[in-house]
């Protein structure tokens, strides 16, 4: 690969990718600024997208376009809606979908685009399983997860609103980033890793378990990358 998007919502998600990369050169497109350089003698684009999902495709796009990578890479933490995944473990996408779109009205099933194929959008299997090998040996504390990520413009925080995405989604995880990065990569014909350390339960407990919990998390899904970079 020539060139590596990686994109990261928060800026905890990627000022230790930022602070060690070399020959950066930045970018400001979209009220976003895009750090070309080095990092571990490969050629990255390292950004800070913004929270939600029109935050994130827009970048993933810029990425497409402007500064032609061959894969992106998104880095984050999420809410676990699985009892099998607790605080700090690793989730990889299989596939990404948006749990937010509702056109039933119209015929659709749930998280279904109108006038789209695609239901769910699907990570890229090679890296993936190259994540998942890497995580094994760098976060040898936690467990690492393959599995559906949902995505939507809200933070899950409601156990009702939690349980209706499982029964709907079946996802490991949610978030507000991920199906929109997926979506906007697979338009383009990029192939995409989503990768996300758990911060919360998605449930009541959020508000306890978030500023506790979401540096920690960041750092598992930073290490991950680090490596991932290093190997791929």
């Amino acid at each position: 690969m020539k060139c590596i998007g990686i994109i990261g919502a928060m800026e905890v998600e990627v000022s230790r990718l930022k602070e060690k990369m070399e020959n950066v050169k930045i970018t400001k497109k979209a009220s976003m600024d895009f750090y070309e350089g080095v990092l571990l003698g490969k050629k990255v684009i390292v950004v800070r997208s913004g929270i939600g999902k029109v935050n994130a495709a827009v970048c993933t796009q810029i990425l497409a376009d402007v500064f032609h990578v061959d894969a992106i890479i998104n880095t984050g933490i999420a809410g676990s809606l699985n009892k099998e995944i607790n605080i700090g473990d690793i989730v990889l996408a299989t596939d990404v979908v948006h749990h937010d779109m509702d056109a039933q009205g119209f015929g659709y099933p749930k998280g279904q685009i109108p006038q789209m194929q695609e239901f769910s959008f699907p990570a890229d299997a090679e890296l993936r399983s190259l994540a998942e090998k890497i995580c094994n040996e760098v976060n040898p504390d936690v467990q690492v997860f393959q599995g559906r990520i949902a995505s939507g413009d809200q933070f899950i925080s409601d156990k009702k609103v939690k349980d209706d995405i499982v029964h709907n989604f079946g996802g490991f995880a949610v978030e507000m980033e991920g199906a929109a990065i997926g979506q906007a990569a697979y338009l383009n014909g990029i192939p995409f890793l989503i990768i996300r350390a758990i911060s919360d339960k998605a449930d009541g407990s959020a508000t306890m378990d978030y500023p506790e919990f979401e540096a920690a998390a960041a750092a598992h899904s930073l290490n991950l990358t680090l490596e991932f970079v290093r190997r791929v």
